[in-house]
């Protein structure tokens, strides 16, 4: 009822079938064409002279209806890769699973996709795909009401012609988005089987946008949890990198125990969510990278997976040390084996993962408060994400507060306060201790 009321309002005509889209009108959705980036105006507007239809189109639609700034903006069109690519003389075909074109205008890389036709049977088409039903090379294309019910979510399948200023829509995402509710488009299980990659996006898209996902799309995702196993390692760690760095981690790792996506997901998630310290520890550092994003300041992955998988490397850095190896030779040992284990998950880059054991090996100096010790330590690239590092593993309660306080107190201090800071070596401070016993001969007179 209230769906139907919502249509009504938004001025759909008929139903808001594949073959009658709703056509809204700038009066009922209240989008300025100055809201879109003049990179993607122009490659529009590039498309549209040369007698193609062309759109902004999915999640930069998405977020300026829901009042969010988009991250960057898409562009669909019935002109052919080939096509784009004679449009416009700075420009590359991309991508092998669905071609692409990728379109600099200026600092701009405007991402151009020709719409996607049905790959079944239809028209002796058919998609490659494996034998769990994941889609592997999709090279297909077709009409605009085809590419919207290939898209994933109602409120992605959404078309912005900024030239008229109107909303082609065919799945009634509008309504779906003023209802705060993420609908699959199609049968749940059957697009999950396509790309198992839906299921983290649809927790990451209700945690960003705060919709509730369907029923008929949350229920299938604990069953087929295990489709996450058949994804490319490169894949997993785009979309999770995404959701990590949406400005909403926290909800989305909260959704995501509540879906039951983390087991077997992440290594690192099955520990740090049923460990009070490690999840303290994760919970901390996405809050503070969430607040982070919210003020619009630069976030590092390599500091952020730090943090994930610390837990993880902790408790075989310890069990190292137990067994006799020496601290620093375990702790990377005990990098090296969380690191093995992660990549068989998620493909981290070589930059990442550099990032990632700078920042762990440097917190055992972090215990050297003596000597010189503490100024080669302030002089590694990495001592900024390391001691930030140091500090929420004190907040967090895993090492005593007085060890970061007292690099707070040293980083801010001037030469002769750090002078003044640096504490005595420990053999050192153990002769002076024996030099301060009375001598013998100096033992005060005892009562007879």
């Amino acid at each position: 009822m209230i769906r139907k009321f919502i249509s009504r309002v938004l001025g759909r005509k008929g139903t808001g079938s594949p073959s009658q889209p709703a056509v809204i009108g700038a009066a009922q959705h209240g989008l300025q064409r100055e809201q879109i980036s003049r990179g993607c105006r122009r490659t529009i507007e590039t498309l549209q002279e040369g007698g193609y239809q062309a759109y902004v189109v999915g999640g930069a639609v998405r977020d300026l209806l829901a009042g969010l700034v988009p991250k960057d903006f898409d562009v669909a069109t019935n002109a052919t890769p080939e096509q784009v690519r004679q449009c416009f003389r700075r420009s590359r075909i991309i991508g092998r699973r669905f071609q692409i074109v990728h379109v600099n205008m200026g600092v701009e890389t405007i991402e151009v996709t020709t719409f996607r036709g049905h790959h079944g049977e239809q028209g002796g088409n058919k998609a490659q795909t494996d034998d769990q039903g994941r889609v592997l090379r999709d090279n297909v294309f077709g009409s605009q009401a085809e590419d919207a019910a290939r898209r994933d979510f109602t409120v992605n399948a959404l078309y912005y012609d900024p030239t008229a200023e109107t909303i082609i829509d065919y799945h009634h995402g509008v309504a779906d988005l003023k209802q705060k509710t993420l609908r699959m488009i199609g049968d749940p299980k059957t697009r999950y089987r396509e790309d198992p990659v839906r299921m983290l996006r649809a927790v990451r898209l209700a945690a960003k946008l705060g919709l509730m996902i369907d029923p008929e799309a949350s229920r299938p995702i604990r069953e087929m949890t295990d489709l996450i196993e058949n994804v490319p390692p490169s894949r997993l760690f785009d979309e999770m990198l995404k959701l990590l760095t949406s400005g909403h981690a926290v909800r989305c790792v909260t959704r995501l125990r509540e879906e039951g996506l983390h087991h077997g997901l992440l290594p690192l998630l099955d520990v740090i969510l049923d460990q009070p310290l490690g999840e303290r520890f994760v919970m901390l550092a996405l809050e503070s990278t969430d607040a982070r994003v919210g003020a619009g300041k630069p976030i590092s992955p390599g500091f952020l997976f730090a943090t994930l998988l610390w837990n993880e490397v902790l408790v075989k850095w310890e069990l190292l040390k137990r067994r006799g190896e020496p601290v620093i030779p375990a702790l990377f040992q005990a990098m090296d084996e969380v690191l093995d284990v992660q990549a068989e998950k998620l493909a981290i880059t070589r930059r990442i993962v550099g990032d990632i054991k700078d920042i762990w090996a440097l917190q055992p100096r972090f215990e050297q408060r003596s000597g010189k010790r503490p100024y080669g330590v302030l002089q590694q690239p990495r001592f900024k994400a390391g001691y930030d590092f140091l500090l929420l593993r004190a907040e967090s309660g895993e090492v005593d507060q007085a060890v970061g306080a007292w690099w707070t107190d040293f980083l801010h201090a001037s030469d002769e306060g750090r002078a003044a800071m640096l504490l005595p070596p420990p053999g050192e401070a153990r002769k002076r201790r024996r030099r301060r016993r009375p001598p013998a001969d100096s033992a005060p007179n005892l009562p007879e």
